[in-house]
C-alpha cells in the first residue's frame, strides 16, 4: 500500500507542478515537475514488479493491470518526451491518468494468472507498449486538435504556449504513431505465430479490431507519406484507429473477465 500512495502522490505532485509551468509559461525552464515524475514511474513500475512476485504463473495481465501497465507506459514515454524538449504539457495528462489506473488496480485486487511460455509473454508485452505508444499518439492528437482550434479562433492561451510549434508537434504525432505501427505489426506477427488456437481462446473479435485499427494506421502513414495528410484528416484517423485498438483489447477483456467471468 504505501509504494502506491507514494506513486500516486509523485504523479500528482508532477501534474500540479506541471500545470504550474503552463499556466507560467516556463515549461521550457521550470523542471521541478520531473523528478517527481521519474519517482512516480519508478515506483509504479516497482509495485508491479512486487504484484509479479508474489502472484503464482505468470505475470498479471488482466483488465486493470494491463490498463495500469500501459499507463505506467505513457508515463514513462512522456517523462523521457517532455524531458527533452517541449512536450511537458502532455504530462497533464499522463501523470494523473497512471496515478488513477494504478489506484483502481490495487483497490481492485490481483487475480492469479495462468504461466504463459516466454513466446506468449513476448506477445503480451509487445501488445502493451504498442498500445501505450499509441495511446500517446492519440493523446498528441488532441492535442493538435485543441491547438489548432485555438489558434483559428485566435485565442492565445498559456497552455497553447506551453506547446511546440504546430508543424512540431504534427512531425511528433506521426514519429509516434509510426513507431506505434511498428509495434503493433511485431504484436499481431507475434500472434499469428504463437497463438495456437484463437477460438477456444475467445480471440477471432479481438484479432480482426486489431488488424482494422492496424488498417487505420497504416493507412494514415500511408497518407501521410503520399498524399500530405495533416491537420483534422489525421487527428480523425488517429482516434478512430485507436478506439478500434482500444475495444479490440480493453473491450473484448472487459466482456470477458468482468462481465462474462472467463479469463
Amino acid at each position: 500500500m504505501t509504494i502506491v500512495l507514494i506513486a500516486v502522490a509523485a504523479y500528482l505532485t508532477a501534474t500540479l507542478l506541471l500545470v504550474g509551468a503552463v499556466v507560467q509559461d516556463r515549461t521550457e525552464t521550470a523542471r521541478a515537475w520531473l523528478a517527481p515524475a521519474l519517482l512516480g514511474v519508478a515506483t509504479h513500475g516497482a509495485y508491479h514488479l512486487v504484484v509479479a512476485w508474489r502472484t503464482p504463473g505468470g505475470p498479471d495481465m488482466h483488465f486493470f493491470s494491463a490498463l495500469s501497465l500501459v499507463s505506467l507506459g505513457m508515463a514513462g514515454m512522456t517523462s523521457a518526451v517532455a524531458a527533452r524538449g517541449r512536450m511537458a504539457a502532455l504530462g497533464v495528462l499522463a501523470y494523473p491518468l497512471a496515478a488513477l489506473l494504478l489506484a483502481v488496480y490495487h483497490g481492485h485486487g490481483h487475480a492469479p494468472s495462468p504461466a504463459l511460455e516466454w513466446r506468449l509473454q513476448l506477445h503480451a508485452w509487445l501488445a502493451l507498449l504498442a498500445y501505450a505508444t499509441l495511446a500517446i499518439a492519440a493523446l498528441l492528437a488532441v492535442m493538435l486538435w485543441m491547438q489548432e482550434r485555438a489558434l483559428r479562433r485566435r485565442l492565445f492561451r498559456p497552455w497553447l504556449r506551453a506547446l511546440p510549434p504546430l508543424t512540431e508537434l504534427e512531425s511528433l504525432l506521426f514519429r509516434t504513431i509510426g513507431m506505434g505501427f511498428a509495434l503493433l505489426t511485431l504484436t499481431l506477427l507475434t500472434g499469428v505465430l504463437f497463438v495456437e488456437d484463437f477460438l477456444s481462446q475467445h480471440l477471432v473479435h479481438k484479432s480482426v479490431l486489431s488488424f482494422l485499427s492496424w488498417l487505420a494506421f497504416g493507412g494514415l502513414l500511408l497518407g501521410r507519406w503520399r498524399y500530405g495528410w495533416r491537420g483534422a484528416r489525421a487527428v480523425h484517423w488517429t482516434l478512430v484507429a485507436m478506439a478500434l485498438l482500444l475495444l479490440a483489447f480493453f473491450g473484448s477483456k472487459f466482456v470477458l473477465e468482468l462481465v462474462l467471468g472467463r479469463s
